[in-house]
């Protein structure tokens, strides 16, 4: 992984584990060399992260839509930014510039971010690690949603495999760089193709 586009939250959260794991995220990815790419902002832990990247040497993409840019919101240090049009168009260009994707413990904005990443993945727009940062357990009710969705036959246990969870940052990692596609990736109706 060269690139990795992380969705966090524009707020700080409320435990200080948050701020804790995205510290530790950003001291791997400059020391592993990987650049992040991220929604370009400069305040929660958006911002931290970059900081924390930025302060360890490594290289931070940020891809912020124009009305946040006009917003004053924008990190104004980073190694790149790109200025878009609109949220749709930020997704794909973060997409388009990283080699996976991980979800840090964020609000509605991150959970759409994730959403629709895992769900490209599943229906083989993309072939990249997806995963979720389950910090302090903040995303167990949304793992138990999932697998119920699975019992509910909303969902697949093959698609229900792809999202990749771990509560620290360095088996995540590990996880996604141990990750390959599945060869007959795309999507099919959870209980079964049409008759």
């Amino acid at each position: 992984m060269r690139s990795l586009c992380v969705f966090c939250g524009s707020s700080r959260g409320r435990r200080p584990a948050y701020l804790h794991a995205v510290r530790e995220l950003a001291g791997i990815l400059a020391s592993d060399g990987i650049r992040l790419v991220y929604g370009g902002n400069s305040t929660g832990t958006m911002g931290a992260l970059a900081d924390s990247v930025l302060e360890a040497g490594g290289q931070v993409v940020g891809v912020i839509p124009e009305y946040d840019f006009g917003q004053g919101w924008a990190h104004e240090g980073l190694t790149e930014l790109h200025v878009v049009d609109s949220m749709h168009e930020r997704k794909a260009r973060m997409a388009e510039l990283s080699d996976g994707f991980i979800a840090l413990p964020g609000g509605l904005g991150t959970l759409d971010e994730f959403a629709e990443a895992i769900t490209w993945l599943q229906l083989g727009l993309h072939h990249k690690p997806t995963g979720l940062l389950n910090t302090a357990g903040y995303y167990e009710a949304l793992l138990r949603f999932f697998d119920h969705a699975v019992a509910e036959r909303f969902l697949r246990e093959e698609d229900r495999a792809l999202i990749l969870a771990e509560t620290e940052v360095r088996p995540l990692l590990d996880l996604m760089r141990a990750w390959t596609p599945r060869q007959d990736q795309g999507w099919v109706p959870a209980d079964g193709p049409a008759a």
